[in-house]
């Protein structure tokens, strides 16, 4: 079975992005400009707080091996 983590070898902040590429088989980098367009866009901030909630909520890739 699979666990969401943020990843600790592909990260840039916090490693979210890296953990949902990991998760979903895709490349971190598109989910990093998915994140940057909701951010900007429709949500005005959205993506931002959502991003710092993941970072709190989603444990670590060390910690989960």
């Amino acid at each position: 079975m699979k666990k969401l983590y943020r990843s600790e070898h592909s990260k840039m902040l916090a490693g979210v992005c890296g953990g949902l590429g990991d998760y979903f088989n895709v490349d971190p980098t598109l989910i990093r400009l998915a994140w940057v367009v909701i951010t900007i866009f429709p949500s005005c901030g959205f993506g931002l707080l959502a991003y710092i909630i993941a970072a709190i909520v989603v444990p670590v890739e060390s910690r989960v091996h």
